[in-house]
């Protein structure tokens, strides 16, 4: 609008100067012939200068639209631009949940396998221990070595086994004798007592915590004898199982192992 009105003032100004020049030639003309004709040279036509301004005003209002045109395409393209930042923001904050919802499910998964593997790991760690344990089985005779006999005693004595011929688990003890239970279960026994022809009987007890269970007894005047027996056992952990030569009985032992103490493991509980 502030063209417009310029170019307005522009037109009254140029009507302006030609009437003005139009008056100065009519004055001279009335004064002095001679400077009529030499002021009567060719002017500018204002029809041709409102052909310039119309021209102008034309090309002024091609470039408003214009403007007008480019405004209103910047406006969507801002639309535009503002919808593809919301749709890109929405997108991001959806791929973010998701991706945050992967990995809570993922570290979820992962603690589910780690303690299905910790769990595997100790059932196999108790399966092995079982294994170890519920292997149990010994077998031994009375004299390490050589032959001879022991006894009679006065009191009931206990024996002590020294020749292993196994000892699985190693739950029997060659030095004490004893037999101590290492899990819970049940368990087996068996004793023979060589005797050797003798005034004297032979008989040894089977014995579990200080407590009488079996005894084998013999007593044979002359000759080779054997008496034997055997028990089975429900044991807890440490109880100890051993035998005892009884009191004014002897027991006999050669190279052939005739005495033996043994014992293995049915099954655990």
């Amino acid at each position: 609008m502030e063209s417009v009105s310029v170019w307005c003032a522009l037109l009254l100004c140029s009507l302006s100067g030609a009437e003005l020049v139009h008056n100065e030639i009519s004055a001279q003309r009335q004064s002095s012939p001679e400077s009529v004709k030499a002021s009567e040279q060719p002017q500018p036509c204002p029809s041709d200068l409102h052909a310039v301004l119309r021209e102008m005003s034309a090309a002024l209002a091609e470039q408003r639209v214009r403007i007008q045109q480019l405004q209103a395409h910047n406006q969507v393209q801002e639309a535009k631009l503002t919808e593809l930042q919301k749709q890109t923001s929405e997108q991001l904050k959806e791929l973010q949940k998701q991706t945050s919802e992967q990995l809570r499910g993922q570290a979820t998964e992962l603690n589910s396998v780690k303690a299905r593997t910790n769990e595997t790991e100790n059932q196999v760690a108790s399966l092995k221990r079982e294994r170890e344990v519920g292997q149990v089985a010994f077998s031994a005779s009375l004299l390490a070595s050589g032959h001879g006999t022991l006894g009679p005693f006065n009191t009931q004595t206990n024996l002590v086994f020294k020749y292993v011929v196994s000892n699985i688990g190693n739950a029997y003890n060659p030095n004490t004798g004893f037999f101590i239970a290492p899990v819970r279960g049940a368990y087996h026994f068996e004793f023979y007592i060589g005797a050797n022809g003798s005034s004297y009987a032979s008989a040894a007890g089977l014995t579990k915590n200080g407590e009488h269970i079996f005894i084998a007894y013999e007593h044979q005047t002359n000759g080779f004898g054997k008496s034997s027996n055997g028990a089975t056992l429900l044991l807890e952990p440490g109880d100890v199982v051993f035998l005892r030569l009884w009191q004014n009985t002897r027991i006999f032992d050669n190279e052939y192992h005739h005495s033996t103490f043994s014992g293995h493991l049915l099954f655990s509980m």
